[in-house]
């Protein structure tokens, strides 16, 4: 029988064959013992800045995995919820959860920002919020906790100078497009589509201004009892997410084709903005642990969590996966 491969065979064969060379090769597995379980669930998060989590299906594969489902579900806490084991979420939303009890386990950071703080004029700094409107999902929430740690760090009050604007209706960003608040703190695709539309303009990018570009922005999680009851399927998930993560830093044009055929998305344009910016192959060289640090000291400082750094370090991460992984020899 006649094989025919087509030029999207290829280029995902030579992503992952570039992607095996970073992390090391299949055989590597040797040591770990065999996987406690092939089944393996993960949140469908609609963030395209996520990708090497919404790619991996098969490196997921060839880590050993049968059996992958992607869940739909309105809850943000739905690893704690036992309805996904993996999920990824901002640092400071993984430290709130942290704090509040939830049984989670951060394990790997994924890329350092995609988020983009929008204002309309006459706004020049973050300072020029005090007294204005600013848009967020939710109180609470990843852009709400970001926002909050933005503007404390120039000095302001988040808890006075700012008011906080929430709709059971539409969306923050069209609330900005349409001049109903000042400013918008936005994540991919929305930046991309706003920068189309004209609308606004960029006031700090977390993948470019210090001190957000030197942390991890988005972290990769799961349950504690899984991480606990299945060590060997969590390392080859993250094993898995990082090889994606070279994938897409390898081959983006790829990954936004993708993207698109696993309907995350129908702007492949604007997926391809979002992975030609973001640096994902940095994973090796950001530390994790020091990002949950940051995050936690910063919602500490605002008043935003309760628990020490310390403590919440000591009961919500565990590195010994990432760790394991950046010490494995290439192919």
């Amino acid at each position: 029988m006649q094989i025919i491969r087509t030029r999207r065979d290829f280029l995902a064969s030579a992503s992952l064959a570039a992607a095996a060379g970073v992390l090391g090769a299949r055989g590597s597995l040797a040591d770990e013992g065999p996987l406690e379980t092939t089944s393996i669930r993960i949140y469908r998060d609609p963030s395209i800045c996520v990708a090497p989590v919404q790619i991996a299906d098969d490196l997921l594969r060839a880590e050993g995995f049968t059996d992958i489902r992607y869940v739909r579900t309105s809850h943000l806490d739905a690893v704690a919820r036992r309805e996904v084991d993996f999920s990824s979420e901002t640092a400071a939303w993984v430290v709130s959860r942290v704090d509040a009890g939830e049984p989670i386990t951060a394990l790997a950071g994924i890329h350092p920002g995609c988020y983009e703080l929008f204002v309309h004029e006459p706004l020049r700094t973050i300072s020029d919020l005090r007294g204005r409107r600013v848009g967020v999902p939710s109180i609470g929430g990843s852009g709400h906790l970001l926002l909050m740690i933005m503007v404390a760090q120039v000095g302001l009050d988040p808890h006075q100078d700012i008011e906080w604007v929430t709709t059971p209706t539409g969306t923050p960003m069209e609330m900005f497009a349409e001049r109903q608040v000042d400013a918008f703190l936005g994540f991919p695709p929305e930046p991309q589509e706003l920068r189309a539309r004209q609308i606004g303009r960029v006031l700090l990018k977390m993948v470019a201004d210090r001190p957000w570009s030197q942390y991890f922005c988005c972290i990769a999680f799961g349950h504690k009892d899984f991480v606990r009851n299945h060590p060997v399927a969590t390392k080859r998930f993250i094993r898995a997410l990082y090889k994606a993560a070279e994938r897409c830093a390898v081959e983006p044009e790829w990954a936004a084709q993708a993207l698109v055929d696993a309907e995350f998305t129908d702007q492949y344009d604007y997926a391809l903005q979002m992975l030609s910016e973001l640096p994902y192959a940095r994973w090796h060289e950001f530390d994790p642990e020091d990002s949950m640090r940051f995050y936690a000291l910063r919602l500490h400082e605002v008043g935003m969590i309760t628990s020490s750094p310390n403590a919440l370090l000591a009961d919500g991460t565990d590195w010994r996966f990432v760790n394991e992984l950046k010490r494995e020899p290439k192919a």
